[in-house]
């Protein structure tokens, strides 16, 4: 017997072809499309449009959902993080961001992550296995539904990162089908300039990622301005130096349409990357680049069992002046849902919070 289908991966021609596969006519695939994305049911039977007979059959050859959501943490700054699991036992972490003008959703591309930077602590993870375009998808899903209820529409809309556990780059498939998926207008229609894909380095998919027609904004991770630092830090940088990832992020800026942004990220480590030094020699190397994008400097989220600590917040501060009096714009990024190990660095599966953030968890959900 074949594997059931996940449908909430599929496009909606796929689901077409998927319908007409049982005999059902092409407004069956349009009802299910909306049912999944639209409406964000998460199981058959909610789907009560449909004929109990077409539902039974669904049930036996396909599946509405495949995440099991086995912990819910609430940080006392209101970031949620979700600790899920996909169909055959791996972890997957979502976390969801309320802000003023906008809610956002960092979502993971792998289970675990094969990259081994030496400041996050998924990499102590290893690589599990990477997601589907499915198990993309249903992350936002569950997110929505929780901050929201089912199927009710986001008031603030919805900005979506893909910067949680895994490197995007080599989910690249699965990423650009999940990002179609989404931006559908009879779905989620959350489309790709709603979308940040951050990642380390991968050269030659920043170049493809700079031929998609229709694609997500870029973030790149510097963490260092050398390629001795970054060696250290990133290993990826072994693969692909610094001037060649700048070679290939420069193609990807002069690609850049109106409305799309580009940025590089540079997490500060205390005594590591963060002297004024190392600010100078990123101001220059972006300069000999020719590359404008704006670098967001985002202070170390500390976590057990990662040798780092963040760097003072006046470092942090003189390190901006730096970049900005060489002509770099340069921003600090706030940390978000610390408590919790929701913040940049910090998902690793952990199946328990903080005591602080355990106790509002049980205050909010009871």
């Amino acid at each position: 017997m074949s594997e059931p289908v996940h449908l909430t991966g599929l496009t909606g021609d796929e689901l077409r072809a998927f319908a007409r596969g049982l005999g059902e006519p092409d407004y069956r695939a349009r009802q299910i499309f909306a049912a999944l994305h639209r409406r964000r049911l998460r199981s058959f039977d909610e789907m009560t449009d449909l004929p109990k007979e077409l539902r039974a059959t669904l049930a036996e050859r396909a599946r509405a959902s495949t995440l099991a959501v086995e912990s819910r943490y609430i940080s006392a700054d209101g970031t949620r993080r979700y600790l899920m699991k996909t169909h055959d036992g791996l972890p997957v972490e979502t976390v969801f961001i309320p802000e003023e003008r906008r809610d956002t959703i960092c979502f993971s591309s792998q289970s675990g992550c094969p990259l081994q930077c030496s400041f996050c602590l998924t990499a102590k993870l290893g690589l599990l296995r990477t997601l589907t375009a499915g198990e993309i998808v249903e992350q936002i899903v569950v997110a929505l539904n929780d901050a929201y209820g089912v199927g009710v529409r986001a008031p603030r809309g919805t900005n979506l990162v893909a910067m949680g556990a895994g490197e995007p780059m080599l989910a690249y498939d699965s990423l650009l089908k999940a990002l179609r998926v989404m931006a559908a207008e009879d779905g989620l229609h959350i489309v790709p300039n709603r979308v940040t894909v951050s990642t380390a380095g991968l050269a030659p998919k920043i170049r493809e990622l700079a031929r998609e027609p229709d694609r997500p904004h870029l973030a790149v991770s510097l963490a260092a301005p050398t390629d001795e630092l970054r060696d250290e830090l990133m290993p990826i940088n072994k693969r692909w130096n610094l001037d060649e990832l700048l070679a290939a992020c420069k193609e990807f800026e002069k690609s850049l349409k109106p409305g799309e942004r580009f940025t590089f990220e540079y997490v500060m480590l205390d005594g590591v990357n963060d002297r004024e030094e190392h600010a100078r020699q990123l101001a220059n190397l972006l300069n000999r680049h020719r590359l404008s994008a704006k670098v967001n400097l985002i202070p170390h989220n500390p976590a057990e069992g990662l040798p780092y600590q963040p760097s003072p917040p006046e470092r942090v501060e003189r390190f901006k002046e730096i970049l900005e009096r060489k002509g770099v714009r340069a921003f600090v990024r706030r940390p978000r849902g610390r408590d919790i190990y929701a913040a940049c660095g910090q998902l690793a599966a952990r199946t328990q919070a903080n005591n602080l953030s355990a106790a509002l968890v049980h205050q909010l959900t009871r």
